[in-house]
């Protein structure tokens, strides 16, 4: 993909919003495990895009009762938490769904006029034969599944098949690996094409290090995929890992809040 840009193309604000966390160890994060048993912890976020008339949320997160059923701590709800940057529920008009896992894909009926963009094959994926199998099916929660087919019926899905433009400034990249139908998002902000991974690289290190995270569909698609977003990106300053807490650490918090950070701004200095 070109990085040249269009004057026509619409600059957009980007903020990643953390809504939840858990405690991990680095064993759990790498496949394979790790030589050391440090800690390593998981935030959780949704991440908000606006510019040229348009408002996207990327990921919808999970609800309170799903955080007390996987052991989660819900900081706040991922769509009021929307409220403090001035976005109702209402306005969403587009939703990326990155893959259906129960932390990406909740909240479903709390968007009313939103149309959910989700990748052929993650729907076929989440409701297919693999669901006949504990392992694959641990990571998504049938309730939420169930919603989207909800809203395939209300005509509200909007499916892809591998790389599309959403909007200008905004495109889809299909990756895979994580799932069999992960997407990522590539859009124009002020200070280049930025890449939301999502868990197509759930920390830096798992991109930086060529070391998979451990639940895989398949890994030989998550590798490349490491190389995918780092092609798509302006340069490797502009790819987001999808877990991070070392993201709320290099970008400039939004009007000083812990939990939210401007990604379209350049990153701190070290």
């Amino acid at each position: 993909m070109s990085d040249r840009k269009p004057a026509s193309i619409p600059e957009y604000e980007v903020h990643a919003i953390r809504y939840a966390r858990m405690p991990r160890l680095r064993r759990d994060n790498f496949l394979g495990g790790d030589p050391h048993d440090g800690d390593m912890p998981m935030d959780f976020f949704v991440w908000l895009l606006r510019g040229g008339g348009s408002t996207v949320l990327v990921d919808t997160g999970f609800n309170a009762d799903m955080a007390r059923k996987r052991r989660r701590e819900l900081i706040h709800c991922p769509i009021e938490a929307l409220a403090p940057l001035g976005v109702r529920p209402e306005d969403v008009q587009h939703v990326v769904l990155t893959h259906l896992h129960y932390d990406h894909a909740g909240n479903l009926d709390r968007l009313p006029r939103a149309r959910f963009h989700v990748q052929d094959a993650e729907m076929d994926y989440a409701t297919g034969r693999c669901m006949c199998f504990a392992p694959l099916r641990h990571a998504y929660a049938v309730e939420d599944v169930l919603a989207l087919v909800t809203r395939v019926y209300e005509d509200r899905v909007v499916f892809h098949d591998g790389d599309s433009t959403l909007l200008p400034g905004i495109e889809l990249l299909k990756i895979g690996g994580h799932t069999k139908g992960l997407q990522a998002v590539r859009v124009n902000t002020a200070r280049g094409w930025v890449v939301l991974a999502s868990d197509a690289s759930h920390y830096y290190e798992n991109m930086e290090a060529g070391r998979p995270f451990p639940i895989v569909y398949n890994t030989a698609e998550m590798l490349s995929g490491y190389a995918k977003l780092m092609a798509a990106a302006q340069s490797e300053d502009h790819v987001v890992p999808g877990h991070d807490p070392e993201v709320l650490a290099r970008y400039p918090a939004w009007q000083g809040s812990p939990h939210v950070a401007a990604l379209h701004l350049p990153p701190r200095k070290a």
